[in-house]
């Protein structure tokens, strides 16, 4: 019996070095790390979501094939607060403008500018000075230009110039 006790203590030792030199290994090649560094955790960017402000006056541009998308678009701001005589809907001479966009002149315009792209479901928003002369008031104004995205009839090849 005293055989059979110095067998297991060998089987028992012979497994114990070799768990110790695989481990050993891993650690060696940098595949087990005894003290992981920290990892920085990211903090989230903050969206900035916008302000509607219905004191700005509203251009609407449809850009569509579709009739009547203008009308429902000045419908949809005149329901989330803006007065009648400060919202425009007109038909644009482009007919092919791809995505839905605000535009505003000043930088101090943009959230406004973000606000009633979130009000109407989404859109892009852009700074440009294209639209600055249709703002003959000399109060505060944004341009909306309605693009394909919106239309249930868009053509297969859009245009990215700005509507008119």
């Amino acid at each position: 019996m005293n055989g059979w006790v110095v067998l297991l203590w060998s089987f028992v030792a012979a497994l114990v070095l070799i768990i110790g030199g695989i481990f050993g290994s891993l650690v060696v090649m940098g595949r087990i790390s005894l003290f992981p560094e920290a990892v920085p955790s990211s903090t989230p960017t903050p969206v900035e979501t916008g302000v509607v402000d219905t004191t700005y006056s509203v251009t609407i541009l449809n850009a569509t094939p579709d009739e009547g998308l203008d009308t429902q678009m000045r419908d949809t701001l005149l329901n989330g607060g803006w007065a009648a005589d400060t919202v425009f809907a007109s038909d644009s001479t482009s007919k092919d403008f791809s995505t839905t966009t605000v535009y505003y002149v000043d930088a101090a315009d943009e959230l406004a500018a973000i606000g009633l792209a979130n009000l109407i479901g989404g859109a892009e928003v852009e700074q440009s000075d294209f639209y600055a002369d249709m703002n003959n008031t000399d109060g505060k104004q944004l341009v909306m230009v309605i693009g394909l995205d919106r239309s249930s009839s868009a053509p297969s090849t859009p245009e990215d110039t700005p509507a008119s």
